[in-house]
């Protein structure tokens, strides 16, 4: 086991695997900064401008444009300046959650937004297979009119996707160096190491899908529909597509809304943590309520439900809920 294994199993509760890797990944970076030109260069991301300074930054906090619900906290942030001309790229590392709510769009606009820069560069890296569409901004909307007709009020966003089993491979032919190395094991460790090749567990996976689908199908749709039914006047499994969430969310669940606005309060059961960053891990069991963060009573839900958990925690307990 690493190094940063080791440190990462001494912090207790949910172990923060992005956020501690990219601290990892960016401290590396900024004592060689050499080779995040050369990574930068490898992916066609950057010419060969020879800055004479270059900033890395962790989770740089921006405050939310107005079009935007919340604040940002941006992973990594590279500032390459040559004196004359600054550019800036925002990094986006994702390792098994996936993008939040339009937040790669909200990054777009915020990098749309600084002043004095010349190239604006997203990168969304992620360990797991995340397909996105090129970051695109328009003055008008583009769901009322053409695309082609609309004119670009904002400043062009270059935008890249890039998996780290990538980074992997171009740190192995450079790992000169212990820390180098660590990094090296920690991504194995972690599955970061991982190409297109099938390995024995996703085989196995793959023979067993169906079997394991019907499983958790039968689970959710016979006695526990019925009781979901009762608590909440019926659901309607074929408004929630259970794969995508799988997929996307890494969590199997049905769901029925609680709003007249569909799905801007809805509750959700079923099971969650399907894709752990350890193989060993076991999946949850839950349930849960979701507010959409422009929901009129948003504030008023979340309160509630603070008081109902904090008034009669012991209600919570496995016991309990049997």
């Amino acid at each position: 086991m690493s190094l940063f294994s080791n440190l990462l199993n001494l912090h207790s509760g949910n172990k923060p695997l992005e956020d501690f890797f990219t601290e990892i990944v960016a401290y590396f970076l900024s004592l060689n900064k050499d080779i995040l030109i050369d990574w930068l260069k490898h992916h066609s991301i950057i010419s060969d401008d020879n800055y004479s300074s270059i900033k890395i930054s962790t989770q740089q906090e921006h405050k939310g444009l107005e079009s935007h619900t919340e604040d940002s906290r941006l992973d990594i942030v590279v500032e390459l300046s040559t004196g004359l001309i600054t550019d800036v790229i925002f990094i986006e590392s994702k390792i098994g959650s996936s993008e939040g709510w339009q937040q790669l769009k909200k990054y777009a606009d915020i990098l749309s937004k600084l002043p004095n820069v010349r190239h604006r560069i997203l990168i969304y890296i992620t360990r797991d297979y995340d397909p996105k569409e090129e970051i695109k901004q328009y003055d008008c909307d583009p769901k009322l009119a053409i695309k082609e007709y609309c004119l670009e009020l904002s400043p062009k966003i270059n935008f890249f996707q890039l998996r780290w089993h990538q980074f992997y491979s171009f740190l192995e032919k450079r790992s000169f160096n212990i820390l180098a190395q660590e990094i090296l094991i920690f991504m194995r460790n972690n599955r970061m190491a991982h190409n297109n090749q099938l390995s024995s567990i996703d085989i196995l996976t793959m023979v067993n899908f169906n079997k394991t689908l019907n499983f958790i199908e039968a689970t959710l749709t016979e006695e526990v529909k019925k009781e979901f039914k009762k608590a909440f006047e019926g659901v309607n499994k074929s408004e929630l597509d259970s794969l995508y969430q799988w997929k996307s969310k890494n969590r199997y669940i049905i769901g029925t809304s609680l709003s007249v606005k569909r799905w801007a309060f809805w509750c959700g059961l079923g099971y969650f943590d399907l894709n752990p960053s350890n193989l060993t891990d076991y999946p949850n069991l839950g349930i849960f309520l979701q507010v959409s963060p422009n929901f009129g009573q948003r504030t008023k839900i979340i309160e509630s439900m603070q008081n109902v958990i904090n008034d009669k925690s012991n209600i919570w307990t496995p016991a309990n809920l049997i």
